[in-house]
């Protein structure tokens, strides 16, 4: 699974990342999770089997979905977010590509 995150500068939620790739590690889940500012979003897309942005970058849902083409994106929940909760976060993921599945 491939999970790519997204805001303004990568800062932010390379935070996130890590408390997702611990999360992941515990549950036994083989993930690559990984951080980017919006600026290279369309270069990292294609590699994501999910998108998710920080909350503060929301506004741009539409133009990520519309880079994604059919990939699922998310905005992560905002206090989910300022918690650091990489487990909620995850499995809002889990929840989300399952629900692709069936």
């Amino acid at each position: 699974m491939n999970i790519l995150l997204i805001c303004s500068a990568g800062m932010s939620t390379s935070m996130m990342m890590k408390r997702m790739k611990e999360a992941a590690a515990a549950k036994h889940i083989n993930a690559n999770i990984w951080a980017v500012g919006e600026g290279l979003a369309k270069e990292h897309i294609p590699k994501a089997d999910i998108i998710l942005l920080g909350p503060q970058v929301r506004y741009l849902l539409q133009k990520i979905e519309e880079m994604a083409k059919g990939k699922p994106v998310m905005v992560m929940d905002l206090c989910s977010y300022g918690n650091l909760d990489g487990k909620k976060v995850l499995d809002n993921v889990l929840i989300r590509l399952r629900g692709r599945e069936k």
